[in-house]
């Protein structure tokens, strides 16, 4: 994930939110700020470099003190951003760090 171009598209207001990552940011009450905040400054804990259309990754962030994920592509040849989807991890799936998946 090339946070330079996704920190651009994010300032220049070229980030396309999918309607997915809508629906799921007002049923969990995440705003569109917060995503953007993490995205900006959150760690990238898994990257995601053959995804299909885009390259894409997950990012893990902190809004009040609670964790967020954050999964988002970007366009390298436009420089767009896509929001994919908005979260915040529960310890049934991830460590109590909030980067490491629990095993299966």
């Amino acid at each position: 994930m090339n946070r330079d171009v996704l920190r651009s598209a994010i300032e220049n207001g070229y980030i396309e939110w999918q309607r997915h990552s809508l629906e799921r940011m007002f049923e969990r009450g995440i705003s569109r700020e917060d995503v953007k905040e993490i995205l900006r400054k959150g760690e990238i804990i898994e990257d995601y470099p053959d995804d299909k259309p885009y390259p894409s990754a997950l990012f893990l962030g902190w809004i009040n003190e609670e964790p967020l994920h954050v999964v988002a592509a970007i366009d390298l040849l436009t420089g767009w951003g896509f929001v994919i989807t908005a979260y915040k991890p529960d310890l049934e799936h991830f460590e109590s760090d909030y980067k490491t998946r629990r095993q299966k």
